[in-house]
């Protein structure tokens, strides 16, 4: 192995944070070279087919990034979205990731993943890219994640979206207008309006 080529290899994984053999693949490199690089310990495995520098510290969100590296067209919603927007006590140990009402379910080993369906402006909207690690991740605004969990309330728990809409307002993550916006998407204007009016 040149050391052109492995010092390309090492530029890949440096720019995309997290590397999996296929993107190397993607540029016609053979997956072998990143084998090699782990064996040698020039990079790490942090997961199946997924490589980091072997100093790169995991940030608080590398499981996001690393869910979102497997399932790239999955956006982080409920409770890994409110721990991403700092509304809640909750610590998930799943990543929650919202996919299309009918796509396939990517198939994911690791990192625990609990995938959600959304459809329509519910799964379009209120979509915020992030940087994690080198990871393009998707995530839903502080606004559009309280409507979700309110929609979810069944699922997670009606305290949880409680909070969540408290810890919004204290910290302004949201205005009133934008919680309304989304509730409205989300179906659930009824069911928050109290919430909503009470908080104020």
């Amino acid at each position: 192995m040149s050391p052109s080529r492995i010092e390309r290899v090492l530029e890949l994984v440096r720019a995309g944070g997290v590397l999996r053999p296929r993107d190397l693949e993607a540029r016609g490199i053979s997956r072998q070279h990143l084998y090699l690089l782990h064996e040698r310990g020039l990079v790490r495995r942090v997961g199946r087919g997924l490589y980091v520098l072997p100093d790169e510290a995991p940030t608080e969100h590398h499981t996001l990034a690393e869910a979102c590296k497997r399932a790239p067209n999955a956006v982080v919603c409920l409770l890994s979205a409110l721990r991403f927007h700092g509304l809640t006590t909750q610590a998930p140990f799943e990543a929650w990731l919202a996919i299309d009402g009918q796509a396939w379910k990517p198939r994911v080993d690791a990192p625990p993943v609990r995938f959600v369906r959304f459809s329509g402006k519910a799964l379009q909207e209120g979509i915020e890219e992030h940087n994690i690690e080198g990871v393009t991740v998707k995530v839903y605004c502080a606004a559009k994640t309280v409507a979700d969990c309110f929609k979810y309330r069944n699922k997670i728990g009606l305290d949880v979206a409680i909070e969540a809409l408290r810890d919004c307002r204290t910290q302004r993550a949201a205005t009133n207008d934008e919680l309304w916006h989304y509730a409205k998407i989300c179906r659930v204007a009824r069911v928050m309006r109290p919430y909503l009016e009470a908080i104020g």
